[in-house]
């Protein structure tokens, strides 16, 4: 009899296991789709107001100016000038690591706490795809073909250094803008800081440096605008009301994304 009450025992422990344990996993399944992949009731606040792009906009269009326009390109040598008179000789890897201070900021709060706008998943994405956006207009240095102030390639217009501090200004001013306007003043002087020290080692002219602030501060705009779309249109509810969605994995040492959609 004793023998036959603990094997009896025996079995329920496995069964009360297994039924925790598969409650365990459809918690944390149930938390990962709600927490992580279904798009938050926030996602509509992540569009930029039209009336943002106006100064990017003014930025980019004085760069580009600065081909036809000569009062512009002039002033492009006035400054050089007055930085081989001043700092002839400067010389810093400085701007290589400012640029990415305020991305680095970002995830420097969310380590103490402060969340910011955004969850981890939906932020990262939306760094990674300003950061796609800003890559390809970053191409047109190819087609414009300005030669550095050094003269070592044509390769100068407009300055990527510059548009990548702005986009990632823009990102902090995004996730933190709400809570202090601050951080937009913080994230915004780093990134002029990188505009001049680029200037300072004579790697761009003003107009590169000016146009690629405007190019980084729409690269992040146009990705805060394209994100929502993207993700409701990978997590969703069609109008049979099947649902579409996309989960990060990890398996073997390789990340990936896996698609699932319900028949």
């Amino acid at each position: 009899m004793k023998k036959l009450i603990f094997i009896l025992l025996v079995i329920l422990t496995f069964e009360a296991n297994a039924q925790i344990k598969d409650t365990a996993k459809n918690k944390v399944a149930d938390t990962v789709k709600k927490d992580l992949l279904t798009a938050p009731d926030t996602v509509k606040q992540l569009h930029s107001k039209p009336g943002s792009i106006i100064v990017p906009v003014v930025l980019v269009g004085y760069g580009v100016a600065s081909f036809a326009v000569h009062p512009i390109r002039r002033f492009d040598y006035y400054v050089r000038g007055r930085i081989e008179r001043s700092d002839p000789n400067y010389k810093s890897k400085m701007a290589d690591y400012l640029q990415l201070a305020p991305i680095v900021l970002v995830y420097g709060l969310n380590l103490v706490g402060d969340q910011g706008k955004n969850r981890f998943v939906d932020r990262t994405a939306l760094l990674a795809l300003s950061a796609g956006i800003l890559t390809i207009a970053d191409g047109s240095k190819y087609l414009a073909r300005r030669v550095r102030p050094y003269g070592t390639d044509p390769l100068s217009f407009p300055s990527g250094h510059t548009g990548a501090a702005f986009m990632a200004a823009e990102y902090l001013a995004q996730e933190f803008g709400d809570k202090s306007p601050w951080y937009g003043v913080l994230g915004y002087t780093m990134a002029s800081t990188t505009g001049i020290l680029r200037l300072y080692g004579k790697a761009h002219w003003f107009s590169d440096c000016v146009a690629g602030a405007g190019i980084g501060m729409l690269s992040t705009k146009a990705a805060y605008w394209l994100y929502p779309h993207i993700r409701n249109g990978l997590t969703h509810k069609d109008k049979h009301g099947r649902t579409t969605m996309v989960m990060p994995t990890y398996q073997e040492g390789m990340p990936g994304l896996s698609f699932a959609m319900q028949l």
